[in-house]
């Protein structure tokens, strides 16, 4: 059974998010390595036959013919995009959290290409 105040847990994170949209520094490098992720994602998705049509800092949607194929392919690899269902030529990819999430990412879009 699980007595845990979870209001107090959130009171911490407001705290804490608070004073990290006060840290302006911090806030404008997260704010560039984004930016850099996105157009690092870009690339590979270009390379991949993706034609990159829309997105935000964190996601970025990608169209194209091998698209379907290619969400196999990746889910088999264990890496999970958003397949839409009104338009299957069209995946979302979040942006990869750390640089081993960014080699399998590489590698299972490069396989794609084989």
């Amino acid at each position: 059974r699980c007595s845990r105040d979870w209001s107090s847990d959130v009171y911490s994170s407001d705290l804490i998010g608070t004073a990290a949209l006060k840290d302006t520094a911090w806030r404008d490098q997260v704010q560039q390595r984004l930016a850099r992720d996105a157009c690092r994602l870009d690339d590979l998705l270009t390379r991949a036959r993706l034609r990159v049509v829309g997105g935000t800092k964190l996601f970025r949607l990608g169209e194209g013919a091998v698209a379907p194929a290619l969400f196999e392919r990746l889910g088999q690899a264990g890496i999970f995009v958003r397949r839409f269902e009104e338009n299957t030529f069209r995946l979302r990819f979040g942006l990869p959290p750390d640089e081993e999430a960014w080699r399998r990412l590489a590698a299972a879009l490069e396989g794609e290409l084989q």
